[in-house]
């Protein structure tokens, strides 16, 4: 079974993280871990993460593993990396404060494009809607494949 890591990046986001949150926790696909790296927030932040937390605990058709750390960081990108050292899915998605999923079957969307096979492939990617304050669909973000990936013989485009 494909597992999935999901970092969520923070700092003094209180305002746009629930809709992150929530994106996350209705995902229909279970075999997710949700990382959430927090830069110290002042904002009410370490309080919204926990009562997802018991949200996610009381939920008895999710079975998300929640890790939160909520301390000093660099920046986004020492926070990325924080992400990344406490992964253990097979793939990483970064969602940071703000980002939601289209819809609730994306996970499942993209285990189904990976398969259940041994062979996974290396790098998955897909096309990006972009939306406004509101939430409203602006334009589709196109990511065509990488020349320097062509010669990768196992990459996944969903």
């Amino acid at each position: 079974m494909i597992r999935f890591s999901i970092i969520t990046c923070t700092y003094q986001a209180a305002s746009e993280l629930p809709k992150t949150l929530e994106s996350v926790l209705h995902q229909r696909y279970r075999h997710v871990e949700h990382i959430i790296i927090d830069g110290a927030s002042t904002d009410g932040t370490k309080d919204i993460v926990e009562r997802y937390i018991q949200a996610n605990d009381d939920n008895e058709d999710c079975i998300h593993r929640v890790v939160f750390v909520s301390e000093p960081d660099k920046g986004l990108y020492d926070a990325m990396n924080k992400g990344l050292e406490k992964a253990t899915g097979n793939y990483v998605v970064f969602l940071n404060a703000g980002d939601t999923f289209p819809s609730t079957d994306t996970l499942e969307h993209i285990a189904g494009c990976v398969g259940e096979g041994e062979a996974h492939p290396g790098v998955l990617y897909g096309d990006t809607d972009i939306v406004d304050d509101t939430g409203v669909f602006c334009v589709v973000a196109v990511y065509p494949l990488h020349e320097n990936l062509l010669g990768v013989r196992s990459v996944t485009a969903c």
